[in-house]
Order: C-alpha cells, then sequence, then structure tokens
C-alpha cells in the first residue's frame, strides 16, 4: 500500500513487479492523482534500463507497506508507463526493499525478513 504521508486518505492498494536493479518504488504517472499533493515534488533525470534517459517526478513523503512488513516513510518515483507497451507495471527498486529490512530470496522467489540492517 502507498499512502500520501500528509494526507492518509490519498491511497493506492497496488501489486508491484520487485525489480533490485530499479532504484525507487516507481509508480505510473497516470496514477498521481490518486495520491494528492506531496510536499516534494521535484523532476529527476532517469537512466532506463534501455540506456535511455527520461524525465520522471519523485514525489514524498510517502508511506509504503510491503506486505507482511513494517511500514516505512520514503520516496515515490511517477513515470510515464504504458500505452504501446501494454499496461503500467510498478516497480518495488532497492531503496524502499533495504529500508524496510526486506530481502529476495532468489531460490524460493519470496520477499524475507533481514534479522539486522546492514550498515557495511
Amino acid at each position: 500500500m502507498i499512502e500520501n504521508a500528509m494526507d492518509r486518505e490519498k491511497r493506492i492498494e497496488a501489486s508491484a513487479m520487485v525489480d533490485t536493479g530499479a532504484t525507487y518504488l516507481t509508480l505510473p504517472e497516470s496514477w498521481s492523482d490518486r495520491l494528492g499533493e506531496f510536499e516534494k515534488n521535484e523532476t529527476i533525470e532517469i537512466g532506463l534500463a534501455d540506456g535511455s534517459t527520461q524525465k520522471a517526478r519523485l514525489c514524498g513523503p510517502a508511506r509504503i507497506t510491503i506486505e507482511r512488513f513494517s511500514p516505512i516513510y520514503g520516496e515515490v518515483l511517477f513515470l510515464p508507463m504504458g500505452g504501446a507497451e501494454g499496461a503500467p507495471e510498478p516497480l518495488l527498486g532497492y531503496i524502499p526493499l533495504e529500508s524496510s529490512r526486506v530481502a529476495v530470496d532468489m531460490l524460493g522467489h519470496r520477499l524475507v525478513p533481514l534479522k539486522y540492517a546492514d550498515l557495511k
């Protein structure tokens, strides 16, 4: 679940693909109205997997809850998605995963809790 930390009535429940190559929790730009106005709303340049760059909006604070794990407060990246490629697919990147103390079990294809935070 993703909630606007300043207005918890503004929320989205969605499934996301875990992408450890992505940085942020990335949502389709078309969903941004459902979360309302954020205190931080910054346009940044991002690099995509195909080597191209594009502008996207980095917003926060958001309250992010990964199922079965404690909520965290962080940022959400809104990116234009969909169109010719098909339905938009939210991505769960490494910052919210690490902040939630979640590891990816590559053999079991599941998310597992970390015993402790890694400060190395």
